[in-house]
């Protein structure tokens, strides 16, 4: 097949390009002819919280990329449907994951559109951990562009659904691993390379820091005193896409500050395996959620993880199996830390991730794409 992927890729950072790039190649190596088309203004800088939006890695040379889309010109998108038209390709996949791009992708896809071509939307988010006003307005003029609908999670089909009465296809497949950060390796060489302590035990939260994501409610379970029978540090590693402020205040109002590890700068792709070396368990106390690249990455290295009972987190997460599912409280993820470190659960949910994450391989993502017109 011919296969198009309009969304974010490289030069562009972040766990959506790694995403779109992951699943050209797995095309790819299916043997189909695979492009992206990305942007060449992705969000105006007043609209991105972060410091930077570009990657610092390599170019992936495998890739055909094509930066073709201003996301604030119109022009630009009717453009990029011409030209995607004129390709004639056989399906063009839309990885979407805010209202602010429904226009820009609803735009793309009627002016590409040919009595061949699929337009499937692969839907990370379709309505966001923190709306606005656009969530109500624009997803309507992308959603009536598809043809059908992939989900990560259950809970985004019922968003979907909200939008899409015509009730066209929808399949919901879970996030597969990213495989992409190499090997494990040896924690001594971890701890060398983040200047920290072998010797110590440590959590890791890992990914940009909005509220959504509850760390304030993992640094005060955090503080229970329980943990401070185990030599365990928390490990932050992410860069504040909000005011670091109130979580610095607390760590210094609940006496943490020995015990927690601040790497609040955007982490490359090249260093991601180097934190999750060294990791434990992985703590993802989010107050919502979809689905989460997180919980994947530390799949693929084989580590627990903890996580709260939102969106579709508890569904690739078996409960005291490979990990923990709690409420949104830190009584009960302090519960479940103490419960791991007390109980030397590590080997055993290891044994059971390397199980568990058959279920994610990227050939299931695509099949669930493929089967959607069957």
């Amino acid at each position: 097949m011919k296969i198009v992927i309009v969304g974010t890729t490289y030069p562009y950072r972040g766990g959506l390009a790694a995403y779109n790039e992951r699943l050209a190649r797995e095309y790819m190596k299916q043997g189909h002819e695979v492009e992206i088309y990305t942007f060449t203004l992705q969000y105006p800088s007043f609209l991105f919280p972060g410091k930077s939006q570009f990657s610092t890695e390599p170019v992936p040379g495998d890739l055909k990329i094509n930066r073709t889309i201003n996301s604030v010109n119109p022009l630009s998108w009717v453009k990029t449907g011409r030209e995607i038209k004129k390709k004639s390709p056989d399906k063009i996949i839309f990885c979407y994951w805010m209202a602010f791009f429904a226009p820009c992708f609803g735009t793309i896809a009627r002016n590409a559109r040919s009595p061949k071509t699929k337009m499937i939307a692969l839907i990370h988010n379709m309505i966001p951990h923190e709306p606005t006003v656009l969530d109500k307005i624009f997803p309507q003029y992308f959603v009536n562009a598809m043809d059908g609908f992939v989900a990560m999670a259950d809970s985004v089909i019922e968003d979907i659904k909200k939008f899409d009465q015509l009730k066209k296809p929808k399949v919901v497949s879970p996030h597969p691993i990213y495989d992409h950060y190499g090997e494990l390796l040896p924690k001594n060489l971890a701890a060398l390379k983040l200047g920290l302590h072998e010797s110590n035990s440590y959590i890791l939260f890992f990914g940009f820091i909005r509220h959504y994501k509850g760390l304030d409610l993992l640094i005060e379970a955090f503080s229970d005193n329980r943990l401070r029978q185990f030599p365990v540090k928390l490990i932050i590693a992410g860069e504040f896409y909000e005011n670091p402020e109130p979580y610095l205040k607390q760590i210094s109002n609940l006496k943490l500050d020995k015990f927690i590890e601040l790497r609040t700068g955007f982490i490359p792709d090249s260093e991601v395996r180097t934190y999750f070396s060294i990791a434990d368990i992985v703590a993802q106390p989010y107050r919502t959620a979809t689905q989460s690249g997180v919980s994947q990455i530390a799949f693929h290295f084989e580590k627990p993880v903890l996580v709260t009972d939102v969106g579709g987190l508890a569904e690739i997460i078996p409960n005291g199996k490979v990990g923990y599912v709690v409420d949104v409280d830190p009584t009960q993820i302090a519960d479940a830390l103490v419960d791991f470190y007390t109980n030397n659960l590590s080997e055993k949910f290891i044994e059971n991730i390397k199980l568990e994450k058959q279920k994610y391989e990227w050939s299931i993502m695509t099949n669930a794409i493929d089967g959607l017109f069957l």
